[in-house]
């Protein structure tokens, strides 16, 4: 039977995030990805000003309460943007009424980067996201998500590994999930991400390219998600995830250096499918 995976994020029409990242990486991977959106947005709020919102909090029980009287169920969900702190217990609702038992949930708690929150976010918002991570099997915060959700201040890279395990032992104590810990960086050439799994933490790292673009972090838990679907193990699909964000970063750097908007994934797909054993 073919997998499937209930992806809740926003729509951002212009680049390339959340949606219109998970659906095509996803459905690439072979996975149905049914969708409940949390907002549409013009644009993505990151490097972009007057952008539209549209907040879609009244649908998503409904959309998750017509699924299950429809015997419309799924082996995973995947949350990443929330539009608004009411969002969180309500997704939390929703994802007990689509998911089939044993089902794992995945949360990329997309909220913030650099130190900052996204835009429109309140300051308590992170106490709220702290809360989906908290039931979930696994989450993949970066370092600025997981430094505000545990009241920890952020710092800078390169980053000493005292403060990366300082984070994970907070992340560990917040929540029983699996961890993946996302833009680690000890030093100008690697960058990856710090996995744990029943205690064993491992660092996983590919080339650092001194480039920025919007989108790396849905690009990167899209894949894991993909990645574990077909049966990877979470190491495993740790590595392909970051191998694959990095391919795509040095695609966008060398064909598009002037563009900070997103990353150009779509050439890399059949890098992805290899790495998956699909071709």
């Amino acid at each position: 039977m073919q997998k499937r995976v209930a992806a809740i994020h926003d729509i951002s029409c212009f680049g390339k995030c959340s949606l219109t990242v998970a659906l095509p990486v996803l459905s690439a991977a072979g996975i149905e990805t049914p969708i409940i959106p949390t907002a549409v947005l013009s644009t993505h709020t990151g490097g972009f000003s007057g952008y539209t919102f549209r907040d879609l909090t009244d649908d998503i029980l409904p959309v998750a309460e017509h699924w299950q009287k429809s015997d419309i169920a799924v082996d995973a969900v995947y949350t990443g943007y929330l539009g608004s702190k009411e969002q969180v217990g309500i997704v939390m609702q929703a994802v007990d009424k689509i998911r089939k038992p044993g089902g794992f949930l995945l949360v990329d708690p997309a909220m913030a980067d650099h130190g900052k929150l996204y835009g429109g976010f309140p300051a308590d918002f992170p106490l709220e996201m702290k809360k989906l991570c908290e039931m979930a099997d696994i989450i993949t915060p970066n370092i600025t998500e997981a430094a505000m959700m545990l009241g920890l201040p952020y710092c800078e890279g390169s980053y000493t590994k005292d403060y990366i395990n300082e984070l994970m032992d907070g992340l560990t104590e917040m929540t029983s999930a699996d961890i993946v810990l996302t833009g680690v960086y000890y030093d100008d050439k690697t960058l990856g991400a710090v996995c744990q799994k029943d205690g064993v933490r491992t660092f996983v790292a590919s080339e650092r390219i001194n480039a920025f673009y919007h989108g790396t972090g849905d690009l990167f838990a899209s894949s894991l998600t993909g990645a574990l679907m077909n049966g990877k193990t979470l190491i495993e699909s740790v590595e392909i995830a970051v191998d694959f964000t990095c391919v795509c970063i040095r695609r966008t750097f060398d064909m598009h250096p002037e563009m900070t908007y997103a990353v150009a994934f779509e050439d890399e797909i059949p890098y992805y499918l290899k790495k998956l054993g699909r071709c």
